[in-house]
Parts: structure tokens; sequence; C-alpha cells
């Protein structure tokens, strides 16, 4: 067997591979006025099918895991050498506002030749009718130049009493789609403006200070201002003495003093190893990605079980979209709908993190490498931290009798990336437990963002956090999309979604005492039965199972998501961003895995006016998830009122959803059933860092 590539087909593109891919599609372009009109918004991996990734872990990549395979005769053609790595570009044509998409297929790429005459081949190039791909950072630099700079938007500064344009902050929000002004044949940003007090204030908080009345539109592919309107001076609110939030600036200028050290110590090293993006701990083990959309990916997360061997359990997981609706009907804040991931790139919006701060103890980081808009490559340094955390009590039981007492401590290996979009961070976590459990954690942080009022009003849609100052009611939704494979090798399909609700037993024989109540399950059979919300009232939850592996107790082995907290839109039927973002209408959808189907509003939702695109119009095919390879869908968000409290800043909110062994075991739940002593250290039942070789579950 031969191999085209030395990495696993599964590892994020080099920095050197996407120089090739950028190129390659330069080269490609007729004319030189094609060429330099080029705008590259995003170069990913064409992640290959499942088989690919399935011969790579089996038989080139150590640990090599010929279990991966399938076994079963007539199964899918297993390929016997590992194809070139492929990049999809998607490319923005500044002179004709046309979008495209190349598939450019990679030699085996170490770094560019001199002259740059290393390049791949083109596969494939695709104009995108009718679309705009998200935008870029350096187009929101260059708009806020074109703002600042047009006369009639200086004088209606003046008119506010601010004539230092450095002063000045222009945000430009993608102008979603409201009506067929904003259809995608023109390139449209509609900014937000604020205004910092001092210029010699680098870190000051300018959305302290927003700047309302004033309309401007912006074409943002020959960037011109197209609209502009002073509609209603309000003035600015004050300068607030709590706005700031450096060091020694909030709450009155007094810092805590009386936190002591706390410090997170492995002097043996982690429990977890890497291999390129390959993680593995305790009994886990998955790879790692990164791309300008989404952010972090999770692939081929799998657990090795004692006599069993590793049992996959995911192929991929990732957050593949977020919207964040606001519910202030007034002037600009009725069109802050933003599309963070399909109209930004998460990925793209990342930071390096910082050791101590963003993460503690013995950490392992990861750079992620993104094109620029001209075609540079720009790497960020310390983008994903993988590390291990101490997470209370795992298990605990003391006898009354004897007094005697056994804990056992838990830990989780958590892989996380933050990202920052505009006034708002948001950090995105798994969280890998040794019970068994996936986590995935959102954490929502940074700044608020403001509205200002008129002298003595309020504002019934939001809250007044400081004079002339108010913060709108808004949501925030997110969507996991999991790529699911329990116990299923590539190529099998014997996964299927079981709905499981609390039932209360009716009075009458069977329940005498009236106290009687039972787990019921239904099968989820088609895409249109599988639209499902939560239901706490019922202890909703569904069960990811395989329907030919059973467990010592004859349990059809499977994991279950287990919701946490959330919300659905409180917006109107009708309202104009819920035609873009149908999706947010349900908690839960199930399709089986279509290759095209990876982003629940379409690839481009930017401007797009077409209810015909994403999971919303899927799922009406009503295909059948009876046992097939699924994939869910979770949505999940939170409903933020402002507290007076939150103000200069966002405190870390938290939502997220759980993935819980159900049967995939021997016993479920798992944790009933407490690891052997002998895999800690117990001494005067004080539990010892020392870490749990075995896991809990290979106990059970």
């Amino acid at each position: 067997m031969t191999r085209a590539q030395t990495c696993h087909p599964l590892e994020p593109l080099t920095a050197a591979e996407i120089s090739v891919a950028v190129a390659t599609v330069r080269a490609a372009g007729a004319t030189p006025e094609v060429r330099d009109s080029m705008r590259f918004v995003e170069v990913v991996l064409v992640e290959p099918v499942k088989h690919v990734v399935a011969l790579a872990d089996a038989y080139f990549f150590p640990p090599f895991q010929p279990s991966l395979l399938p076994r079963t005769k007539g199964g899918p053609v297993i390929p016997t050498k590992l194809p070139p790595r492929r990049a999809r570009l998607v490319v923005y044509n500044k002179r004709s506002n046309e979008t495209s998409i190349w598939i450019v297929e990679l030699a085996e790429v170490r770094a560019t030749t001199r002259g740059g005459h290393h390049r791949g081949k083109v596969i494939s190039s695709e104009v995108v009718p009718n679309v705009q791909p998200p935008m870029d950072a350096v187009e929101y630099a260059e708009c806020e130049a074109v703002v600042k700079d047009f006369p009639p938007f200086r004088e209606a500064m003046k008119k506010r009493g601010i004539d230092d344009m450095d002063l000045v902050m222009v945000d430009p929000w993608c102008a979603g789609y409201h009506s067929d002004s904003d259809a995608p044949s023109r390139r449209l940003a509609k900014p937000l403006i604020f205004c910092r007090t001092e210029s010699d204030c680098p870190m000051e908080n300018g959305y302290a200070r927003p700047v309302e009345g004033i309309h401007v539109l912006v074409d943002m592919q020959n960037m011109v201002v197209i609209e502009f309107e002073d509609r209603k001076l309000i003035p600015l609110p004050p300068a607030d003495p709590l706005r700031n939030y450096t060091s020694g600036e909030t709450r009155g200028g007094v810092d805590r003093s009386d936190i002591k050290p706390l410090q997170i110590i492995q002097p043996e090293g982690p429990s977890f190893r890497v291999s390129g993006h390959f993680i593995e701990w305790q009994k886990w083990n998955f790879r790692i990605g990164f791309t300008p959309r989404e952010g972090l990916v999770i692939y081929s997360v799998a657990y090795v079980d004692d006599g069993r061997g590793r049992r996959p359990v995911a192929h991929r997981l990732s957050f593949v979209e977020m919207v964040v609706p606001y519910g202030d009907p007034n002037d600009p804040h009725y069109r802050k709908n933003a599309f963070d991931a399909g109209e930004d790139g998460l990925g793209k919006n990342a930071h390096s993190l910082k050791k101590g701060c963003d993460c503690l103890g013995y950490i392992k980081y990861f750079d992620a490498h993104f094109t620029n808009f001209t075609g540079g490559v720009e790497t960020i340094e310390n983008c994903v931290c993988l590390h291990e955390e101490d997470h209370g009590i795992l298990w605990k039981h003391q006898d009354w009798r004897t007094g005697l007492a056994e804990v056992r401590r838990s830990r989780r290996l958590s892989v996380s990336f933050v990202c920052t979009v505009a006034n708002y961070e948001y950090g995105f976590f798994w969280h890998f437990y040794q019970d068994g459990k996936i986590e995935a954690e959102v954490k929502l942080t940074g700044i608020l963002s403001l509205g200002a009022l008129p002298p003595g009003e309020t504002r019934k849609y939001g809250t007044t956090i400081a004079p002339g100052l108010y913060a709108p009611v808004h949501q925030h939704f997110f969507v996991a999309r999991m790529d699911m494979a329990v116990d299923c090798r590539p190529g099998e399909t014997f996964n299927q979604v079981v709905e499981v609700n609390v039932k209360i037993e009716e009075p009458g024989k069977d329940n005498v005492h009236n106290n009687a109540f039972y787990a019921e399950e239904e099968l989820l059979r088609s895409e249109l039965q599988a639209m499902r919300d939560c239901n706490p009232l019922s202890a909703r939850h569904w069960i990811i199972r395989n329907t030919r592996t059973v467990n010592r107790s004859g349990q059809l082995t499977g994991f279950k998501l287990m919701p946490g907290s959330n919300c659905l839109p409180l917006a109107g039927s009708e309202a104009k961003f819920l035609r873009r973002a149908a999706f947010l209408k349900h908690n839960l959808w199930v399709t089986p895995y279509a290759r095209d189907e990876m982003y629940p509003g379409g690839e481009f939702p930017n401007q797009n006016p077409r209810v015909g695109e994403g999971l919303a119009t899927w799922v009406k095919q009503n295909r059948s998830l009876e046992e097939t390879d699924v994939v869910l869908w979770y949505v999940f968000g939170v409903t933020h009122i402002p507290r007076l409290e939150d103000w200069p800043v966002m405190p870390v909110e938290r939502i997220g959803f759980m993935l819980m062994p159900h049967g995939f075991f021997n016993s479920s739940p798992a944790v009933d059933v407490p690891p052997s002593a002998s895999d800690l250290d117990l001494k005067d039942n004080v539990v010892a860092a020392k870490p749990i070789q075995n896991g809990l579950l290979a106990k059970l």
C-alpha cells in the first residue's frame, strides 16, 4: 500500500499548502485584471470520505487500528492507497462581485519553492450566483476609514460634539436581509457607530458611547458610502467613570487585593499524549482540526474499551452556526441579528490564548493557519488549548455502619478556543470525562452592545445601565452539528435516534398509590418526525443507539443527548431573520449523513433572501432515519436580559449540553459502579493526583 501524503488526511492545511492553493487559483485567472481582483475568503481542507480516514487510521498512521475497517462481506470497497490532499477555496472577485468555489489538488507540499512555481492542480471551479461570502477584517478596516472620511458623516459627528475622528469606532455589521434592497447583487454593510472619550487610552471601552440616529449604508465592493442620513440627534451618553475594564479602572478604581496565589501544577507532566493533531487521554482518542468558519473541529472520537477494542462514538463534532437576534424594534437594533459563523467566521476571529489566564496547568497549544483577504497566510499562535482540569468528586460513598468512606476524584480533558466578534467574546469547549461523558460548553462574555437614550427616557426593550445608556434584550443561539458513529465502523449505517419522555402512570390498578411514573421511548423514524424541542417537564432526552450491538445486559448500546438550559426564538414567526434562520425553530433536527449538508442556514447566509436553503429545507425530503448514518443538529441558546451588574463587562455565562453513555458499557448509568480503589492513591480518605489508568468504565 502507498500513500500520497506524509500527514494524516484530516490534518489541517499547513501554511505551505495554503500558499500553494492560493498561488494555483491565482495563476488560473484568465486575465491580469481577474487575478488582481481575487480576494480569498476561505481556504480549507477537503475532508476525505470516511473510508479514506479509516484506511489512514488502520494502516498508515499510529496507533495502527485495523479493527476500524468494516469486517462484513459485501461492504464498501476500501481504497488501497491514500489520495492526494485537496483544498477548497472560496474566492470573491472584487471587480465582478462574483463568488466562486475552487478545488485544488495538492502534491506533496513541504514549502513553497523559489519563485512560487510549485503549484497544485485545479480540479474544478464554479461561480455561485447571487450570493455574498463572509466579510473579512480587511474590508472592515477599509469600511471604517471610508465612513470616517465621508464629509456628511464628519458633519453629523460635529453636531454631537466630536471633531476628532480617531475617537470614532465604526463596526461594519453585515446588512442581513430585510427587504429587496438588501439583495446580494450588492455587497453591503450597515455600520454601527460608537465613540470613545480619550484619544490616548487605547483600552477605553468605546461601546459605552453608542452614536444613535445616523444611518449609513456602505457598498463594500467599491468601498463607497451609498446612503447616509442623520435621522435624529440623540446626545452621546456622558462619560461614565465605570465604563472601562482595565485594571484599576473598574468599580471606582479599586481592584481586589485579598486573593492569594492559586497554583495548578503537574510535576510529572500531563496524562494526555499528542502526536500531530491526534490526542490520547485515558480511554479516549480523537483528532482535532480547525476551520475559518467553525473554529475547532473534533474528529474520529472513540473510546478504547477493555475487551472490545476501539469503539467509535462520533465521526465529526463542531459548532456550525450561531445567531444573535436582538429584541428591540427601534432603529438600528431591529436589524442586529448577526450570523457570527456564516457572515464572519468563528475561526477567523479566534485569538491567541495566554497561559496563566485563558488556560491553567500543563498546556498543549495548537496554532491555526488562515489565508487573509489578499491571499497571504496568517498564523494565530496558541489558538487551541488542550489541558486537564480537576472536576471535583466523581463518586463517593460512606457506610453508615462502619463509618468507612470511599471517594474518587474526577478530572476531565478540555479542548477549547476563544473568539471575539465585535463586542462579544465566545469560548467554545469540548470536555471529555472519565465516566464516558462528552460535554459541549459555550462561555459568553465580553462587552454589551448598547444604545443611547434621550435625556429622561427609558426603553421597554432593554435595561438602563447608566445615564443615557441602555442594553437591549437579545438572544444567543448556537448550532452543534454531530456526525455520530456509535459503535459503527466506516460504511456501517446502524444508528437510530430514540426520544425518551417520562410519563405519569394513570390512576388505577397499576398506580393505586398515585406515585408511579416511567420512561417511554419513541423511535424517530423520519426527518419530519425528528424536528423536536426540549421539554424539561418530561425530562426529555434523546438516545443515539446502535441497532446491532448490545452490552452484557442485552441492551442496545448508545449515547444520550442530555439538554442543558435552553430556549426558542422569542421573535414573531414573520421576523425577517427567521427567513434565513428557520433552523432556530426547533431544538433538535436529525438528518441522514450527506456530505454537502454542512451548514444549517446554507453556506452563504450573508444577505441571503432565499428560504429554500439549509436544514429546514433538507428535512422536507423526509428521509428515513430508522437505521442509517445519522447527523444530529442541536440548537441551544440563552435569552439575555441585561442586568445593571453586567456593566461595563459581561460576566461569563455558560450554556451547553452533554453526550452521556447509555448502555454503551456494561452498566447504565456508568457512574452507578465505582472504579477500583487500585486506580487511585487513597490515604486517610484523601485522593492524590495519580491518574486513573484504567478509567472508571473499564471496571464495569
